[in-house]
């Protein structure tokens, strides 16, 4: 398949752009500073300004799916607004281009417990909470989309740098509600969820819904 990555160079979209090529795809690697993208046969690149719509559905003309890593940077003292604004111009962009599919990697702020969202809990933490709320409220924004077969992604609570466990190929799968395992914990590495989005990418699964996954 061919398949462009925005974000290609940020700490999901670096590990999704290795799992796409190591399966053989196709892939147009979207950031800002694509020297750090890592040469590879099946693997272009191209720098674009997300908020240049035009110049965003140009390049992603032609392929079969569109996956956004996008993430302002979550010191940006602006990731609220920068969030929001991204997203929906990647959103129109998509949709003024030839593609019909975006999947969309957010966060696990917007998962249910108990009927509420994490990111309104009083323990959820401070320094992640703009960011977390600015993916929430874009996800509310998407499922309004009628054109686009969208799909948003959700990782597991746990999924950060510090996530040493590696690439296991196994995960489980969840829709509205974080993925727990027998000792309470909700845990992705990295490179699992890298699998879990090629997988989506090629099976599909979950058209015009949300989705999570974990150990």
């Amino acid at each position: 398949m061919k398949v462009a990555v925005i974000g290609a160079t940020g700490f999901v979209g670096k590990n999704f752009v290795n799992e796409l090529a190591n399966r053989g795809h196709e892939v147009l690697a979207i950031a800002r500073n694509t020297d750090k993208v890592a040469v590879r046969e099946n693997v272009k690149t191209v720098s674009v300004d997300v908020l240049d719509q035009a110049a965003l559905a140009n390049a992603v003309s032609g392929f079969d799916v569109v996956v956004s890593a996008f993430n302002p940077g979550w010191t940006n003292p602006n990731i609220f607004e920068d969030f929001i604004k991204g997203a929906e111009a990647i959103q129109a962009g998509v949709k003024a281009s030839d593609v019909n599919r975006l999947i969309v990697i957010g966060g696990a702020g917007s998962l249910y417990i108990d009927g509420k969202q994490l990111v309104d809990g009083p323990d959820f933490p401070a320094e992640i909470k703009p960011g977390a709320t600015a993916a929430r409220d874009y996800l509310n924004t998407l499922k309004k989309e009628k054109e686009l077969n969208w799909t948003f992604f959700s990782p597991a609570i746990e999924m950060h740098p510090g996530i040493t466990i590696g690439r296991t190929g196994k995960y489980r799968l969840g829709l509205e509600n974080p993925v727990f395992d027998e000792a309470g914990k909700c845990v992705l590495s990295v490179e699992d969820l890298a699998i879990v989005i090629a997988d989506e990418v090629e099976s599909n699964k979950h058209p015009r819904q949300r989705f999570t996954a974990a150990y």
